[in-house]
């Protein structure tokens, strides 16, 4: 798993429960995906630890994760 610069230096340390099995688990079974106009991807999934959704943003590689965070606003 890949991280961006930004992921490591301000992401991951404001959020360490967000761990790498987390993340793996949403990319790979996200319950929705979209293509913003940067083409950056951004992953929807469910963390049924925490009973919350998580929204992933990779980058246009599709590999290297620049954030992730609890998405209060996410509706099916």
């Amino acid at each position: 798993m890949k991280f961006s610069e930004h992921y490591i230096n301000d992401v991951k340390p404001k959020r360490p429960y967000l761990t790498v099995e987390i993340l793996e688990e949403i990319i790979m079974n996200p319950i929705k995906t979209e293509i913003q106009d940067d083409k950056r991807i951004k992953l929807w999934g469910f963390s049924s630890k925490y009973n919350k959704y998580i929204r992933i943003v990779l980058l246009v590689d599709g590999e290297t994760i620049h954030t992730a965070f609890f998405d209060r606003n996410f509706k099916i």
